[in-house]
């Protein structure tokens, strides 16, 4: 898959202009695009999904609504994707799993990116009230700090490599996140996600719904102990 950096942003961009407002997206969509981005779908099988589905409601007989969530988008985009894989198996087509030249960043770019997160995770350490998690937000402080060190020192293209050890230290953050959060939060939390899914579902299968879910709830702990997201695709 040719995964983009900005990926996130590509698709925010493009599904205002198909839906013609400036309207921010929701954090079910924002968890519906990681989805996508985790399951290798290319950029160009969600834009060619959204635009699809836009060509598809204009010629409702009824046109008074608007659509107002990615979910609405997710079956032609993964009908797209499945073509393109098609198109590509029957064409002898060979998709390198790299990132585009395009993608690269200037070192100093990602360097800051590694260094502002070292920051804010130190700082969420600082403030966390739990002694178990305030030592698992350390230590992932530190390991970002020495990859931070490592990429400063040894300036690299291999940015795929390096998004596989942020991954990995935010799986382990997610871990800690969930093991110290209390019933009375996760349920808050996933009552949260049963409203924003309720117009999704009908939409949606249910592998994917529960994919969904998982990423809507990873989000939303990110965002309640104020960690940053760590891959590069949110720099």
């Amino acid at each position: 898959m040719e995964n983009y950096f900005n990926y996130f942003t590509e698709i925010e961009e493009h599904f205002q202009r198909a839906r013609g407002t400036p309207s921010r997206l929701s954090t079910l969509d924002w968890a519906l695009i990681e989805t996508w981005k985790e399951a290798s779908i290319p950029l160009a099988a969600v834009l060619g999904g959204i635009d699809r589905t836009f060509q598809k409601f204009a010629k409702r007989p009824r046109r008074f609504q608007k659509i107002n969530s990615l979910a609405y988008c997710s079956q032609e985009v993964l009908r797209v994707a499945e073509q393109m894989r098609t198109e590509a198996v029957e064409g002898g087509v060979a998709k390198a799993d790299r990132l585009p030249a395009e993608a690269a960043f200037h070192p100093k770019t990602v360097l800051d990116f590694l260094r502002r997160n070292v920051r804010a995770i130190q700082l969420a350490a600082q403030a966390e009230g739990s002694a178990a998690l305030a030592e698992d937000f350390a230590d992932c402080g530190r390991a970002l700090a020495e990859m931070a060190a490592h990429y400063e020192a040894c300036p690299t293209d291999d940015l795929e490599q390096l998004e596989r050890q942020l991954t990995a230290a935010e799986d382990k953050a997610l871990a800690g996140m969930t093991r110290a959060s209390s019933v009375e939060l996760l349920a808050s939390l996933r009552n949260e996600v049963d409203r924003e899914l309720a117009a999704a579902r009908q939409k949606m299968t249910q592998p994917q719904i529960e994919t969904l879910e998982r990423q809507f709830l990873k989000k939303r702990l990110f965002e309640h102990y104020h960690i940053p997201r760590l891959s590069l695709f949110y720099l």
